[in-house]
Order: C-alpha cells, then structure tokens, then sequence
C-alpha cells in the first residue's frame, strides 16, 4: 500500500512523514522545502504476527508494509504548473491513496502560505486543484469516447458518463463524490483521477489543544464535518508529539501514551483508518522458516489469496487449510487447535476473514 501525504506549506507535512517513517526528512519553516518526494517504507505492527514468531521461532519475520511518500507542498494554481505543481500532481498519481494534512493550529511563527488558519479553505484549495487537473483528463476522454462511438455505440454510453462526472466536478466537487451506479463508477476507474482517490484528513493541531481534547478544537470540527460529507475519514493528530513519540524508545513510549491519555500512536491509529478506508485486511501465513502478512482487499476467496503469495498457488489451487488467529492463541499449538476441530479444511468459495492463518494445498 502507497499512501501519499500531501497539503499546504508549512501545515505539518513532513514532520509527520518523519514521525512516522523515521527517515529524516528534511523539515523547514518555509515553502516548497519538500522538492523530490521523500519515500518512507514501514511495517505495519501486528501483535498476531508478533505471536505466530514466538511460537515458531522462524529463520524470517515479514510483516505488511506500508509506503509513505511526502509530496512536495501545493499552492493555487498547481495544475496550471504553479509552484511545484505538475511534479506534485505526478506524484499523488502513483498512490493508492492520499493523507491530507491539513492545519489546526494557530501560530504566528510558522508562516501559513494563505497568511491564516482556515482549514476549509485549505482542503478546498488542494481539492479543486485536483479537480481541475483532472476535468482536463476527462474531456480528453469524452472526445476520445465520442469518436469511437462513430463506429461502436458502447462508447456513446461511456461518453455521457463522462459528462456527467464534468459536470459533476465543474461544481468543484471531487470525482470521489460522485453519485453513479456500480458499473459507471467502473467505467471512471479506468481513467486515473487525482480526485477518486480515498482520503484521510489528518487534522494536525498544536500540542495543547490535542492533549486538551481534540473533539473540542474547532478547527478538527470543521475538518471532520467535510470528511462526513464526502465519506472521507479525519484522523486526529500531533505532528509535534508524534515527532517526539517516534525518538523514545517502546517503554517510554507507552508511559508517554498513558501520560497523554492516547490508546495508540498516531502510525498506528493511520494505519487502521488506511486498511479501513481501502477495505483491506491481512491474512497469515506461519511455520519455521517464515510468518509473514499479507494484505488482501476484503471479500477475497482464498484461490486469489493463495495467488498473493504465487500464481502456482491459484493456478493449482486444491483447498486452504484455516484457523482462525483467535482459537490459535486460545489453545497456544496448531496441534492442540487441531484436536479440537478448529483447523478447518476450505474450498475454492472460501471468503478469506482478516487473522485467518492459512496453509494452501496446491499442485501443479
């Protein structure tokens, strides 16, 4: 998964990307100090996986992993080539979806791009920017369509479908929000749209406010009322106490969780809304030489799983051999869990649940 973190200068940006990858960005009170995109690749922590390693004791341990990719700071005009604009644009493309980091906090001496704090018209900004580099696309792809339709009437169909995402976003709304059948929505997929991909809003506020109660900060409120509307999520957060969270070690850690009343960090806490915003889970695999996660979108059968590890394995897939994580734990061995009929024998409609540990039978 590539998760792309975008927003204004100077809203937090890259001392997030650092909090959570570690890598050193470099972090700057002044615009467009994120030129190439930094990449940070992180494990996503799974506890599951933590035990499945101490019963093997395996010679490999491979968790999920997620991409973070810091993209340079947008400005008015970016899919005109203002700023760094078109670079920027590039960038969000190659992602599977976007963290917007947008700024609620008050703070004369880090210079707001805009002069002032006003997150709406912050997302709004990065949001018709995207919107207009994509009605470029899309008249591009209703000519194309309407020349087709001349010798094939599908494409007629797949013209106005088209024009009714222009119109659509021509009231600068995103293509993310657009009301359609399940198959037209099929149809917009094919077409690579800045403003289709799922969002997070990570509202980053100062220190205060976020250790008083986010819920009472404004600003997050009037973040979280535009994710409602367009079935986005909004992620509170600290890009500061993140920083700091990330240079203690997993002892300090926790007591400084505990001090600030957080359950999770905030790596964690994105990471969930990640899997939940893109309708993903993980199933296990385990054994002596490697446990590893791998990620599946929810609702996959377990041929398609299998394939995820190699394509021998759906080609020649015979069934899956599952338990599910929590009677594993409970009974401690595969052995004991096996006595008691909790290692199950699936086929190829098996819909594959997020912990299932699995071992697929194949022949080829």
């Amino acid at each position: 998964m590539k998760l792309g973190i975008v927003g204004l200068p100077n809203v937090g940006k890259s001392t997030l990307f650092n909090a959570l990858t570690q890598a050193g960005a470099e972090s700057a009170n002044y615009p467009f100090c994120t030129i190439e995109p930094n990449v940070g690749v992180v494990p996503v922590p799974d506890e599951r996986l933590d035990f499945l390693a101490e019963l093997y004791n395996p010679k490999k341990y491979t968790p999920a992993v997620i991409e973070f990719v810091d993209i340079a700071g947008l400005v008015r005009g970016a899919s005109k080539g203002e700023g760094l604009g078109n670079k920027f644009l590039s960038n969000i493309r190659m992602t599977d979806a976007i963290v917007h980091v947008v700024r609620c906090f008050d703070d004369e001496n880090v210079i707001h791009v805009e002069a002032t704090t006003d997150p709406a018209r912050d997302i709004d900004i990065i949001n018709i920017e995207l919107i207009m580099a994509d009605m470029e696309m899309v008249e591009r792809r209703i000519e194309k369509a309407k020349k087709a339709g001349k010798g094939d009437k599908k494409f007629l169909h797949e013209a106005e479908v088209f024009e009714g995402l222009l119109q659509h976003m021509n009231e600068g709304k995103p293509a993310r929000s657009y009301d359609c059948s399940e198959e037209d929505m099929e149809i917009i997929k094919t077409c690579e749209l800045l403003s289709l991909k799922s969002v997070i809003y990570a509202a980053n506020m100062d220190e205060a406010s976020f250790s008083a109660g986010y819920e009472n900060n404004t600003y997050y409120q009037e973040v979280k009322k535009i994710a409602d509307s367009e079935n986005s999520l909004v992620l509170p957060i600290c890009a500061k106490i993140e920083q700091e969270i990330s240079e203690l070690d997993p002892d300090e850690r926790d007591m400084f969780l505990e001090e600030l009343g957080i359950s999770d960090s905030g790596l964690n806490r994105l990471i969930k809304c990640s899997y939940d915003l893109l309708g993903l889970i993980s199933y296990l695999t385990a054994g002596p030489d490697e446990v590893r996660a791998w990620t599946i979108t929810k609702g996959t059968k377990a041929p398609q799983a299998a394939g995820k590890i190699h394509s021998d394995f759906e080609r020649g897939f015979i069934r899956a051999e599952v338990v599910a994580y929590k009677d594993l734990y409970e009974n401690k061995t595969m052995a004991a869990a096996r006595e008691k009929g909790l290692v199950r024998s699936e086929g190829k409609d098996y819909v594959m649940q997020d912990g299932d540990i699995v071992l697929f039978r194949f022949n080829v």
